[in-house]
């Protein structure tokens, strides 16, 4: 004898996998990052292993950094069998607001060993005080 499932309890159970899956693909798509800042700078490091420095476009406007990117698919077939293959291939793009005292105008990259590390660097602060104004003779 079947069991029948009331219809409500019937989609989460069909839902559930998907949703999941969702969130998977968008943690495969989007980059490890970590970011940090010290007196002078703030640093953004990302995970970008086997991405070509050429595939990687970084850009600082409005108060944001972004940084879009593609990993290419490379494979060298020996044979006719595949077992499994875990790597992923495509595009991303993450983006981070950054605080108003960086010099956007300074921001520098380097990539090594497939970790991007973005400097930004904090503008030199204001002198703080006021400025005496010049009263004239009217």
């Amino acid at each position: 004898m079947v069991e029948k499932t009331p219809l409500g309890s019937f989609w989460p159970t069909l839902y559930e996998p998907l949703r999941q899956f969702g969130g998977k693909l968008g943690e495969w798509l989007s980059p490890a990052a970590e970011a940090s800042s010290d007196d002078s700078a703030y640093t953004i490091s990302m995970e970008l292993p086997g991405v070509a420095e050429e595939d990687i476009h970084l850009t600082v406007e409005n108060g944001q950094v972004t940084v879009k990117g593609e990993k290419k698919t490379e494979r060298e077939e020996k044979g006719d069998t595949w077992y499994f293959s875990e790597r992923q291939f495509g595009s991303f793009q993450r983006s981070f607001r950054v605080p108003a005292d960086v010099d956007e105008s300074a921001v520098s990259a380097a990539l090594k060993e497939g970790v991007l590390t973005i400097t930004l660097p904090r503008k030199a602060p204001q002198k703080q005080g006021g400025k005496r104004v010049k009263i004239n003779k009217g």
